[in-house]
């Protein structure tokens, strides 16, 4: 009888809760919008008609139940589940916080990328239950094998009839939970302001009246110091508009940030993140290590990441119902197998695709965690992290669900002067990058501009003959299906203003992503290759090489079927570029697939110091007879 009782109890309690919930569904005026099904993958789940079909014979339970005992932030759950009426539509949806419903939800229509189901009172993932067990018609049993990562929040499980789009709640699991939610976790290395600083920023879910946070690091092998470190948050106020400010809105926890000062070029250092409780005592993350920068200038083998537009995915093979992100694991595990033959990343944009739904960042900051608490991991702002109408973006779209940069701009450390403002320069060794920020103007005139020239100018070719600007639209040249169409092959405006600074200043290689696909031109200058050389150049730098590495992960993009003279390899697929400074007088460029790692185009570029200081069209300054 107590038995009967406790679960008739748990019944009348799931009900009223999940009535509660489907009442503030309804209440939000949520929407099936197929316009943009893809965007977001949880859009698939029509959660506003779920209907309630409790059967106390059905269950499903989830272990174990405390996670992360080792110290871990990512740990591997068993759903058994069983079904008295099993079907092939049958799912179970992933719920953090454990305790689903939306009365924290608000209502929202100014956006049409506002999809059902709501991130505040949906699962935050999903997978069908015969996923792994293809009998699951027959038995009505299956093991699913789910990846959670620590969130702050504890999590549980929910087994659905109905398929997606008629969705029926059959039964709720036991709750879990990390062994503490609040760890430091997800640390993400960058450039200070200056050659010998390197920046750590991670997330936690202590703020600063509750523990001191910091990070313990030194030499590998010498003596350890404690660096400490800001403290970071946002509010739901913060947001520009839905989904972020609303339904699509999660607490991110804190964020902080330490910079660790005068390191020796080239040494190699360990660190762990710490914070200090009131109580004195200490919570700890892993060990982790990296490399510190060379010195600007210095001779020694430079090896560049570059890439954009990867997105994330689930490694369970839930919430990829859409497919939108099919590339991104494969370019993330490239990097990791690969990640000792690299120094410094640049993710040039559009790097979560979390459109406003806040969890999304979490996700993705565990998923590159293995390269960017290794190296560097230099970001540039997109689309989809800043637009977003009458919040000073240049282009009036909604592309960021509301977060207006706010979370691009917390989330990851860029040593720019403002990081509202994401343009910025860095040195690594004998390269030196001018980041622009393609969502702010960048015309003659503007502030972003007059940064332009100033970075470009200021480079001493002599000590650092390896010039590279990057923005994440294409600002230069790109044969994409959508430009074509306007006929500008790029964005409308985009070189107007900015390629008499790259031959002014002989930029060797502009790198754009927003274009989901490889393409390389020639050496270009107002629209003519100004040279005719396909793979080893040599001599006076007299013109620009532009490359769209914008194959990270997304969806890919197509091709135009005009045939522009200046294009020299397109390949339609996901992919990366490795940049190799042998020394002052020899790069090597290399595009490589993410499926299999293996080189598809190369150039190299050797030269000389005098050949930087030659003269070519537009790139010196008028001369006189005057003697």
């Amino acid at each position: 009888m107590e038995r009967r009782s406790s679960s008739t109890a748990r019944r009348v309690l799931i009900s009223s809760m999940f009535l509660q919930f489907l009442a503030a569904i309804a209440v939000s005026g949520a929407k099936f919008q197929q316009e943009f099904a893809g965007v977001q993958p949880l859009s698939q789940i029509a959660i506003h008609k779920a209907s309630l079909a409790l059967d106390e014979s059905a269950y499903i339970k989830a272990s174990p139940r405390l996670l992360g005992l080792q110290g871990d932030d990512v740990e591997w759950v068993t759903v058994e589940l069983w079904s008295p009426n099993p079907s092939n539509d049958d799912w179970v949806g992933v719920f953090s916080p454990a305790n689903f419903n939306s009365s924290s939800c608000y209502g929202e229509d100014e956006n049409p990328r506002v999809q059902a189901p709501h991130i505040c009172s949906a699962p935050i993932k999903y997978q069908f239950a015969n996923y792994s067990n293809p009998r699951f018609l027959e038995t009505g049993r299956s093991l699913l094998k789910l990846q959670l990562i620590n969130q702050r929040e504890d999590f549980t499980f929910a087994l659905f009839s109905g398929g997606l789009f008629d969705p029926k709640l059959v039964s709720v699991s036991n709750s879990l939970k990390f062994a503490n939610p609040k760890a430091p976790v997800y640390p993400r290395l960058s450039h200070g302001k200056v050659w010998d600083e390197m920046v750590v920023t991670w997330t936690s879910g202590y703020r600063i009246d509750e523990a001191f946070p910091f990070v313990e690091w030194g030499p590998k092998g010498g003596p350890q110091t404690r660096s400490p470190a800001g403290t970071l948050t946002f509010k739901r106020n913060s947001m520009c508009g839905a989904p972020a400010r609303t339904v699509g809105w999660r607490d991110p926890g804190y964020i902080h940030t330490s910079f660790l000062k005068d390191l020796w070029p080239n040494a190699r250092y360990t660190y762990k993140l710490g914070h200090q409780l009131l109580d004195g005592s200490l919570v700890w993350s892993k060990e982790y290590s990296f490399k510190a920068s060379p010195y600007p200038g210095q001779d020694s083998l430079q090896r560049v990441i570059i890439f954009g537009d990867m997105g994330k995915a689930e490694r369970d093979g839930s919430n990829e119902y859409s497919n939108y992100q099919p590339g991104s694991l494969n370019t993330t595990d490239q990097l990791i197998k690969d990640l000792e033959n690299f120094d410094i990343v640049f993710h040039i944009g559009d790097m979560s695709y979390a459109n406003g739904y806040l969890s999304q960042w979490d996700q993705f900051t565990s998923q590159v965690e293995p390269i960017a608490s290794t190296v560097p991991y230099m970001t540039a702002s997109g689309n989809h992290e800043r637009d977003w109408p009458g919040s000073g973006s240049f282009y009036d779209t909604m592309d960021s669900g509301g977060e207006c940069g706010v979370l691009a701009e917390t989330m990851f450390y860029v040593p720019a002067e403002n990081r509202a403002k994401f343009w910025y320069a860095t040195d690594y060794g004998m390269f030196k990058f001018c980041v622009a920020d393609s969502e702010h103007d960048w015309r003659e005139g503007s502030e972003q501009y007059r940064f332009i020239e100033q970075c470009l100018a200021s480079v001493d070719r002599q000590k650092q003959p390896w010039l590279i600007f990057a923005a994440h639209r294409v600002l230069g040249y790109s044969s994409d299906f959508w430009y074509a169409k306007e006929g500008s092959f790029a964005e409308p405006m985009g070189r107007e203003s900015l390629q008499k600074l790259w031959q002014k200043y002989k930029v060797d290689i502009a790198f754009y992503g927003h274009v989901h696909n490889y393409e390389r031109t020639c050496p270009i200058y107002q629209n003519q290759c100004v040279n005719q050389e396909k793979t080893n150049y040599s001599g006076e730098v007299n013109g620009t090489i532009h490359v769209v590495v914008g194959g990270g992960g997304s969806h890919l993009s197509t091709f135009s079927d005009v045939e522009t003279q200046w294009s020299l390899v397109k390949d339609f697929d996901f992919g990366f570029v490795k940049l190799t400074a042998y020394n002052h007088s020899f790069l090597q460029f290399e595009y490589k697939k993410s499926r299999d790692g293996l080189v598809y185009d190369s150039f190299t570029i050797s030269r000389d110091y005098r050949d930087v200081l030659a003269c070519v069209h537009d790139g010196c300054s008028p001369t006189t007879l005057a003697s």
